[in-house]
């Protein structure tokens, strides 16, 4: 399928999120999938402007998705109702993550090609960096049963356990379990075992309300062990089948402060609205402002807030915020969402230019790092961010010791 064809079939792109494609014909719309990183871009000036005071080996990439499709030993699964065209939004959703993992052309190897990428991606960073692989479980009904029908993929923590553990040098996982399962709390010690250094929810497409009693026994257990949550708050686009959108609401995290857990709230909340104490609705970012401001009665203390996606330029007012305040920058973990960064028209420089958050000169760098390796290139993006001179400290971006606590 040719990019015109492509555009054609997608007239619902608008619908993704994707209409303004148009803004950024410098990019293309499609992932060129180019492999290595040639010499003018890895001894390019701008780059050792990117790692300086940058220790690589604490450098981890927390929020990476594992995708596959089943068509190895992996029972990674994605919804049968992504491959048809009378699920048109789904059908191009897909189109636009297996050309970000650059696995559209791999048929009946998809999981092996899109881990065969993230290998080639990890090459073009220095040695010790590492990327986190996020496992997603099944949503589920009230009764803690899988709802197949009802999920949009899924991926076993064992899955993402064997592949961080065939590449111990470059990978991590965090593994994924919904709270309502029968062995909820089994499966947590296992992952545990199996070396799971956080936890992942999306709890509007999962079926899970963090505010309900439901999670407290498995809330204590995470809190025991200090492993981390990594759940997504705000309006959830990305993953379709969503059916609680309200289940995003960063409010609904406070049940997990108080058990004591540390909590991650993925893109800072930074799309969507939700209700407040008082039934406003306010934009689900003022919310978790809110909560590390600590506006709100309880103790947020635990609370963190992941800055990938937003680079994104349906963000770009968060982004700014973002930088505007260092005071929270030591709660602020660095993600890249990969393969995200691999659907080109979703983060526009130009726009990034024009809010003088980003120096017109580093746009051929960055364009070209975009081509190659759309991890490095959401890195580097993030690092050369500035808002009146100021840029993300890098302790946001160094952050191993959230994770590995016993190295810390």
């Amino acid at each position: 399928m040719n990019r015109r064809q492509f555009l054609k079939r997608a007239g619902i792109v608008g619908g993704l999120g994707l209409a303004g494609w148009s803004l950024w014909p410098q990019a293309g719309v499609l992932n060129p999938c180019r492999a290595g990183l040639p010499a003018e871009l890895s001894r390019h000036p701008l780059m050792r402007q990117v790692w300086a005071g940058i220790d690589p080996a604490k450098v981890w990439d927390m929020h990476a998705h594992l995708v596959g499709v089943g068509d190895s030993d992996s029972g990674a699964w994605a919804n049968p109702k992504m491959d048809s065209l009378w699920n048109p939004l789904q059908y191009i959703q897909k189109i636009f993550y297996m050309n970000a993992g650059c696995v559209h052309d791999a048929p009946g190897q998809v999981d092996a090609s899109f881990v065969a990428r993230l290998e080639n991606l990890m090459d073009g960073l220095p040695a010790g960096a590492k990327i986190m692989l996020l496992a997603f479980d099944w949503a589920h009904d009230e009764q803690g049963r899988p709802a197949r029908d009802a999920s949009a993929f899924h991926v076993p923590n064992a899955y993402a356990a064997r592949v961080a553990g065939a590449h111990p040098q470059r990978m991590t996982w965090a593994a994924s379990i919904h709270p309502y399962r029968g062995d909820a709390l089994a499966a947590l010690e296992g992952a545990i075992a199996d070396g799971a250094l956080a936890m992942k929810w999306l709890p509007a497409a999962m079926g899970i309300d963090p505010g309900s009693p439901r999670c407290d026994a498995f809330y204590r257990l995470l809190a025991k062990h200090d492993l981390p949550l990594i759940t997504h708050a705000g309006h959830e686009a990305a993953v379709a089948g969503t059916a609680r959108q309200d289940y995003g609401n960063p409010l609904k995290l406070r049940r997990a402060l108080d058990l004591g857990v540390r909590v991650v709230v993925a893109h800072c909340a930074s799309h969507g609205e939700d209700r407040d104490g008082k039934g406003r609705l306010r934009p689900s970012f003022e919310l978790f402002a809110d909560m590390l401001d600590a506006k709100l009665p309880g103790d947020f203390g635990n609370l963190y807030g992941d800055i990938s996606a937003v680079t994104q330029f349906n963000r770009a007012e968060v982004l700014q915020t973002l930088l505007a305040r260092p005071e929270w920058h030591d709660r602020l973990l660095n993600g890249s969402d990969y393969p995200l960064p691999g659907i080109l028209p979703l983060t526009s420089l130009s726009k990034l230019i024009r809010l003088k958050l980003l120096d017109a000169e580093t746009k051929p760098f960055l364009s070209g790092l975009r081509e190659h390796n759309p991890l490095l290139f959401d890195f580097a993006l993030k690092r050369l961010l500035r808002r009146e001179g100021v840029g993300f400290a890098k302790a946001v971006f160094e952050t191993r010791d959230f994770f590995d606590r016993k190295r810390a």
